[in-house]
Formats: structure tokens, C-alpha cells, sequence
């Protein structure tokens, strides 16, 4: 199929008009020209906008599936975050047994080895667990976190990290240094999360290798005037790139605003940090073993603390358009490419030959029609 008539989104800007060439799977040829080949369908887009497909670095579950059980399910969230126009995403872990951990690593690497036919792409595992501070465990499970080491890591993950993307862990807990250079000599991506630390051991933590922030300002020490904690030494620290939730729930407008202020679009890596109720009627629901209530939009346990979100990256972004006033080119770099960046993915996010469907429709107003995959035709 051809799209042609398209307003599209391209490293940071929008080009009209413009024209994409969708081939198995992936795009095939990208540029302001192309000419219909023989018997070949045209999708005119009028000068709609036409977006890369969504990177999602850090989702539990989707429409009543969890990463913790396994390829089954991590396979119906490839099916069915495909349907919401999220392109690629990194399955992502809860502290557990360590039975219930090697299944969800087991599954991502089968995800991995054979990928879900009209499926959002499967990039590796996010592992958020189980090197935390219990002290901010939030929804983990406090009694499986330990202390980091490959010796623990490959226990957890069958004798190798092979398809372990991105890792979060608590920087001041026992061997962190030595764990986050070894991981980093691994090509894995380090994070830091449902951590105490301060801000001056946040930046050594990035001198060791570590370089993004899982959900910021939540799990986390705050922001205070004499005391940075992580937040304030993440986005004074060009080398981190910070993920956002953005659905009004986690984070209050002003904080969203200071931290595209402060990191710009090339490093706010806008994630969903959904679990199994996204998707789906609010009511109960479960998360790492605890009850969760769904209840305006919001999931916490009994207790009241956040479990995760019930966001997709779609509402993501319109949040960011028309709730936060975010520039629409800012807005969709946070949701497509720098989320890929930020874990060096080299093909998804972007509107380029190679790149993975689907791709994204939206209205002149700033509202999603629908997927792009060619089969609209």
C-alpha cells in the first residue's frame, strides 16, 4: 500500500506532504514523492497527520494480561497494544518468585524468537524488579527484593541475561556499582527506581552507567531545595533520559511542564506503567499478587498506593496536546522515538524503511482514527 497525502512526523518535525510505502510488516520506502506502482492500493490521508507507531518501555499487562504469565499473554498484549497503535514494547517485569520470573523471561525470549503476526514488536525485557529499596516498593512485593549481582540475575533468568533490554534497581543497595558496570558491559540498558537514593549518589550512579529513570518523581526520593533526591539530579544530568506517566494521576501538570522544561523532548520518555485493568471495565483486578481497584481511571491497592496505570500511550499523548499544552512535535517524540532511544533502538519510532507498523492516524485536532498497517484498503 501507499500513503500519500500525509502530514508527517520526522526527527522532531512535520512534513507535508508526504508519502510512505508499507511493506510486510515494516515500511518500505519513505518520501515527499512516490508514484503508485502497478495494481498497488493508495490510501490518500488528506493532509491528516501520519505518526511512527508508540514504543512503550515499561507495561505489566494489557486487557486482562500480565508479562508475569508468560508467552500466552505476552503474545495477546503484542496482539492487542498492535490494535492501539503501539509499534514496539519491552513486556516489563514485577518482583516475584523466582519461578514466576523465569516464565516471564521465558516467554519474552520465545516473543523474541518468533514474533506475534500483526503484533506489536517484542524489544526485550524490562526487568523492575527485584533489586529495589523496599522502602519505596510501592506495588512489589517486598519480600522477593534482594540485593543486585549476576549471581542472582542469572539465577532469575535461566543462566543468562540474552533479551534483558532495560533493568531497574535501587542504586544504594550492596554491589550496585559492580552490578550496573556489568550490565552495562551486557548491553543492558540501567534504570533507576524505588530508590532513597540522594542526588549525589544518583549522579555517580550515572558515572558508573546508568542512565534512565524509572517513572519519575514516583517510588522515588522527592525533589526538595537542599536535597535534590533523584528527581532533582535526573533532570539537571543530561546523560538520563526520565520516563513520564501521563495521565494526570501520577504527575501534576506543572511537574509534567518542568520536566520537558528541564530535559526537553530528547530525553522525557513517555511510558503507560500499565497493568492488566488497561483496556478494560473498571473493577478488580491484580497486580504482582495484590488486589487492585480500578476506580476513575485510577488502580491502587487497598491501601490506597498507585499500581501502575490503566494509560495507553495513545491517551498518552493526546494528555500531553491537550491537557498539558505540549507542543504537538514535542508530544510525539516523548511517545515514539525517544523511547526508543533511550533502550538504542535503531529502527522503531520512526517513520523510515524498516521501521515496524502500525503506524498512526490523527485528525487535524489532535484525535486518533485509527492504525495505519495497510489493510485499510
Amino acid at each position: 500500500m501507499l500513503i500519500t497525502n500525509a502530514k508527517a512526523w520526522l526527527d522532531g518535525v512535520f512534513i507535508y506532504p508526504f508519502c510512505v510505502r508499507l511493506g510486510d510488516g515494516c515500511i518500505a520506502q519513505a518520501a515527499p514523492a512516490l508514484s503508485p506502482l502497478p495494481g498497488e492500493a493508495v490510501l490518500d490521508l488528506g493532509g491528516d497527520y501520519l505518526l511512527p507507531g508508540f514504543v512503550d518501555v515499561h507495561i505489566h499487562g494489557y486487557r486482562g494480561h500480565d508479562t508475569m504469565e508468560g508467552e500466552v499473554s505476552i503474545r495477546a498484549m503484542s496482539r492487542d497494544l498492535y490494535r492501539e497503535g503501539v509499534a514496539a514494547f519491552l513486556p516489563t517485569t514485577m518482583s516475584a518468585s523466582k519461578q514466576e520470573t523465569l516464565q516471564a523471561v521465558a516467554g519474552t525470549r520465545a516473543v523474541l524468537a518468533q514474533q506475534e503476526k500483526n503484533g506489536a514488536r517484542v524489544l526485550g525485557l524490562h526487568m523492575e524488579a527485584p533489586f529495589l529499596n523496599p522502602k519505596r516498593a510501592g506495588a512489589q512485593r517486598r519480600r522477593y527484593l534482594c540485593d543486585p549481582s549476576m549471581k542472582t540475575l542469572l539465577s532469575l533468568t535461566g543462566g543468562s541475561p540474552e533479551g534483558i533490554r532495560l533493568l531497574t534497581l535501587a542504586p544504594e543497595r550492596k554491589g550496585a556499582e559492580h552490578f550496573i558496570r556489568a550490565l552495562r558491559d551486557n548491553g543492558i540498558t540501567v534504570s533507576l527506581g524505588h530508590t532513597e537514593a540522594d542526588g549525589a549518589l544518583t549522579h555517580q550512579a550515572a558515572d558508573w552507567g546508568a542512565d534512565h529513570i524509572t517513572h519519575t518523581f514516583n517510588a522515588q526520593s522527592p525533589l526538595g531545595h537542599r536535597e535534590p533526591g533523584v528527581p532533582g539530579a535526573a533532570l539537571t544530568d543530561d546523560r538520563f533520559y526520565c520516563e513520564m506517566i501521563a495521565d494526570g494521576v501520577h504527575l501534576h501538570r506543572d511537574t509534567v511542564r518542568l520536566m520537558v522544561r528541564a530535559k526537553g523532548p530528547e530525553k522525557v520518555v513517555a511510558i503507560t506503567d500499565a497493568m492488566e485493568a488497561a483496556g478494560m471495565p473498571e473493577g478488580r483486578y491484580a497486580l504482582g499478587g495484590y488486589r487492585v481497584e480500578v476506580r476513575n481511571g485510577q488502580a491502587r491497592l487497598t491501601n490506597g498506593t498507585l499500581a501502575g496505570s490503566v494509560l495507553t500511550l495513545r491517551r498518552a499523548l493526546e494528555n500531553l496536546i491537550h491537557l498539558f499544552g505540549i507542543a504537538p512535535e514535542a508530544a510525539v517524540r516523548m511517545c515514539t522515538l525517544t523511547p526508543a532511544e533511550s533502550i538504542g533502538e535503531t529502527l522503531a519510532g520512526r517513520i523510515a524503511p524498516g521501521a515496524p507498523l502500525p503506524l498512526t492516524r490523527w485528525s487535524p485536532d489532535w484525535r486518533m482514527t485509527g492504525i495505519v498497517d495497510g489493510t485499510q484498503a
